[in-house]
């Protein structure tokens, strides 16, 4: 039975050791030959099952189960065999002739043993189990072996030939060696199992070699899958930093800090498209005109014709806080009245005159503003509303003109 308990840890091992590749639940996993390893990896599990019952059954001395469980022993290690050669080769990319032939050589090899263990069945070639359930081999077995072996070995030096590549990069030479260790470890181990067919040595070193390959494949490839992760987030956030960035300036007017002219045509559009929906809630359109600006610039430069465009501005936004502000033109900017500020609009617009008539007649900022309110079932775009918006702010300043007359 401590044949049976060893195999059963090594079983045990390789499932918690490998759960993520066997469940492919980890993405780093997807290539093709991930896809291969994975198919490995079950049949090593199926391996480990029948030689654990391999050890019950001598042991409980049913002979008929005993011989059963050996045919499928064979079978099950062909099958290894088999997805380990297509493994090793298409980790490395092997299209070459070379990599072909040991493809097809895990074939022919597979194929080989199973017919093998078929005509077993009839004609005992590979092994017997007698009355007292005494497990003996044949030369063919030994044969089998021995051809295994040198599949392994073969493998094994076609990836240290991929390790001593140019080509190969410093953490895929270490993998292939890894490989390569892998393809020695069982070749020792079967080598020794010609002697001692009673030994677990074929667990013990699938054991061994998928442990390496664990920690110095698989966990290499999760790092870097890691890494290439971080280094594209990365990318992408340092993109999207410089998309957003870009976009701000697009959107903000530089001057006044405001929103752009782009803004308003965008905020014009999804205004639209709630008006042409019957989704659009009620809202007015307010319409600025800086009164004087041309004069200040043309006698005091333009540098405080920036600086009174910023006083203006300021006002504006002080006085219809809440509200987004987009600056049109040199001088013409315009919001959207809602929500509060909409019920709020007939008082939040004569405080705003009042202001202006007091900065007429004081000499501080004048601007002139026009009002028109959304008209449902008549109104079909925001154009309509901001031309009524603008007369209206014509006609502001013509009073404001009549002030300073007086």
């Amino acid at each position: 039975m401590y044949y049976s308990a060893i195999v059963l840890i090594a079983l045990v091992i390789l499932l918690i050791e490998n759960r993520d590749i066997i469940l492919n639940n980890n993405d780093s996993f997807t290539s093709p030959a991930w896809t291969v390893y994975r198919r490995f990896l079950v049949a090593v599990g199926l391996y480990y099952i029948t030689d654990i019952l391999w050890g019950i059954l001598e042991y409980l001395k049913l002979d008929p189960l005993l011989f059963a469980d050996t045919t499928i022993y064979f079978v099950v290690l062909a099958v290894g065999m088999l997805f380990w050669t297509q493994y090793a080769v298409t980790y490395q990319e092997g299209n070459s002739a070379f990599g072909r032939f040991l493809i097809y050589a895990g074939r022919i090899f597979f194929a080989v043993i199973t017919l093998l263990a078929a005509v077993n069945i009839f004609v005992p070639v590979l092994f017997t189990v007698d009355e007292s359930c005494v497990y003996r081999t044949y030369t063919v077995r030994h044969i089998i072996l021995i051809a295994q072996i040198l599949l392994l070995l073969t493998l094994s030096f076609n990836t240290v030939s991929s390790a001593i590549s140019h080509n190969a990069t410093q953490a895929q030479k270490s993998r292939y060696r890894t490989m390569a260790l892998f393809g020695l470890i069982m070749a020792a181990n079967l080598f020794i199992q010609l002697w001692f067919p009673h030994l677990p040595l074929y667990s013990v070193a699938y054991l061994l070699g998928t442990c390496l390959l664990h920690t110095f494949v698989i966990g290499d490839e999760k790092e870097e899958y890691k890494q290439e992760l971080e280094r594209a987030l990365e990318r992408e956030k340092y993109h999207h930093e410089e998309l957003s960035s870009a976009w701000e300036l697009a959107y903000t007017d530089t001057l006044t800090g405001v929103k752009s002219k782009l803004a308003y045509v965008e905020a014009e559009k999804r205004m639209d498209l709630k008006i042409a929906g019957g989704k659009a809630d009620d809202f007015a359109v307010v319409v600025f005109d800086l009164n004087g600006l041309k004069d200040i610039n043309d006698r005091l430069g333009h540098e405080f014709g920036d600086q009174y465009i910023i006083k203006a501005t300021k006002l504006i936004g002080d006085s219809f806080a809440g509200s987004s502000v987009y600056r049109i033109g040199g001088d013409e900017f315009v919001l959207f009245l809602e929500g509060e500020g909409f019920f709020n609009r007939v008082e939040l617009t004569e405080a705003f005159n009042s202001q202006i008539d007091e900065n007429e007649r004081n000499g501080g900022v004048v601007v002139a503003a026009g009002m028109s309110v959304y008209q449902k079932g008549q109104d079909i775009s925001v154009n309509q509303i901001f031309s009524r918006a603008d007369q209206e702010m014509y006609m502001r300043k013509r009073k404001l003109k009549e002030i300073v007359l007086k």
